[in-house]
């Protein structure tokens, strides 16, 4: 097993009223340094990756499964309970709620244990059945081996959303699931703070 990546920031997930899907990284520490990235999944299924750099774009695409790859201006901008997002035709204005009842139980757990790889390997079966669709370890099957490790989770209590300039509808669950990897986002649209750990198989 290759030497880790190690990604630690946020993760919000939102879904809207017309079948647009967004999960968005805000990574305040990463080998890349700090950047926010965006994976959308059209009504049609359609996944594209919108990253600020080449370099950034092929580690990404190398790890999860896109149909398409844009490299854009990302800008992402968490406080306050507000979230704010441009990138490319995506445009993000989201305000986060309370910590969800899954959030209370996550901080119970030491941190340092919440994001430790053999933990989340031995939980990830049980991540399912708390959040369907998630999942806290696996692999796209690019050979990379992945790990997210949740220690809180806040909801998203409204957003507005637009795609190339048109609204993509009201906040609605992320029904269905994702599929850019192994692991999708809660149903429930949230901001969790994460920390994903990316290996060599």
């Amino acid at each position: 097993m290759g030497a880790p990546w190690a990604f630690d920031g946020h993760i919000a997930g939102i879904g809207t009223a017309s079948g647009l899907r967004a999960v968005i990284g805000i990574w305040q520490q990463s080998p890349f340094g700090t950047f926010s990235d965006v994976m959308v999944q059209q009504p049609s299924g359609h996944r594209l990756l919108l990253a600020p750099t080449e370099a950034i774009a092929e580690f990404i695409s190398a790890t999860y499964c896109f149909d398409e790859v844009q490299v854009v201006d990302v800008r992402a901008d968490l406080a306050d309970r507000s979230l704010s997002v441009d990138a490319g035709p995506l445009a993000v204005r989201a305000v986060t709620g309370g910590r969800t009842p899954l959030g209370y139980a996550l901080a119970v757990l030491p941190r340092r244990l919440a994001v430790h790889p053999r933990w989340l390997s031995i939980v990830s079966p049980l991540a399912s059945l708390v959040a369907p669709g998630a999942r806290t370890s696996g692999t796209a099957g690019s050979g990379r081996l992945e790990y997210y490790g949740v220690s809180d989770l806040h909801q998203v209590s409204s957003a507005v959303v637009s795609w190339d300039g048109a609204d993509a509808g009201a906040l609605a669950p992320v029904v269905p699931p994702v599929t850019f990897g192994f692991s999708s986002v809660p149903p429930r649209p949230s901001l969790a703070r994460v920390r994903t750990t990316v290996t060599e198989g």
